[in-house]
């Protein structure tokens, strides 16, 4: 019993529960694990539910109390009144307040997302049929990430979310991310750090985001692209940057640009051929 109560008052609070994948009967946002989804979360919390809960209330009240107030077995004779200026001017009005209030922070979210920082890092993205793909262009590194079929996965690897070859990046580092796509439209996001852009084929788009805690942080294509579209899951970990340095040197090595390349033409090769 206690499990069960310990259970559904965590789903009930998932900031605190879950953080950096999503779960089952989960609730609200992933814990944040940035500055830019700090900021959604705090718009989202503290300013779009108080107003939105709010105007729900007014209105059922304002219906209730007009159920009541004016039903046809007090009211025998129906009013004439068919308008009245002063409630039209603040039935305009209000909503317009209401609307510049939320515009403010809203502006300061968007722009913050907008204007990209002086990059530590930069990692470029390509979304394929059906898997992404990953180059850092400063350490000429180029790698290819495939979701993990569910028969391979191993302990504490989530279904449909883990990948063979997972992004790593330093904590605490601006991190640009370049995302275009080779065929169709996809989308490169990423709900811990608030991140979500559209890969367009033939346009580069940019986005960033600044890892506040290390930790293994999984994402989706989120846009519909095809038969496959839900088994081409994005995997970043974030690591200290002695692990980062790390992982370059042996990255350097395994993911060099020109070998991938040249098997590639072999493979193009290889299918010409046939």
């Amino acid at each position: 019993m206690f499990k069960k109560f310990v259970y559904i008052t965590l789903t009930f609070i998932p900031n605190l529960a879950f953080s950096n994948e999503p779960k089952d009967w989960q609730l609200g946002f992933q814990k944040s694990a940035s500055q830019s989804m700090t900021d959604i979360i705090w718009f989202h919390d503290y300013m779009l539910l108080p107003i939105i809960t709010a105007i729900t209330a007014f209105v059922l009240f304002l219906l209730l109390y007009t159920c009541i107030r004016y039903r046809a077995s007090k009211n025998k004779v129906a009013s004439t009144t068919s308008h009245n200026t002063l409630v039209e001017v603040i039935w305009t009005l209000v909503p317009c307040l209401i609307l510049i209030v939320m515009a403010v922070p809203s502006f300061k979210v968007l722009y913050s997302q907008d204007k990209i920082p002086k990059a530590e890092v930069t990692i470029k993205a390509i979304g394929y049929q059906w898997y992404w793909g990953y180059e850092y262009p400063d350490e000429n590194i180029i790698f290819d990430s495939y979701m993990i079929d569910e028969k391979d996965l191993k302990e504490n690897q989530p279904r449909l979310l883990a990948v063979d070859n997972a992004v790593y990046v330093p904590v605490n580092k601006v991190i640009k991310v370049m995302i275009t796509a080779n065929d169709v439209l996809h989308a490169w996001a990423l709900p811990s750090f608030g991140v979500k852009r559209d890969a367009v084929p033939g346009r580069i788009n940019e986005t960033w985001f600044k890892a506040d805690r290390t930790g293994t942080f999984y994402g989706q294509c989120s846009e519909l692209c095809g038969i496959k579209h839900a088994f081409m899951p994005i995997t970043v970990n974030v690591v200290t940057e002695e692990e980062y340095n790390q992982w370059l040197e042996n990255a350097k090595i395994k993911f060099a640009k020109h070998k991938n390349l040249n098997n590639i033409k072999i493979v193009k090769k290889i299918k010409e051929f046939n």
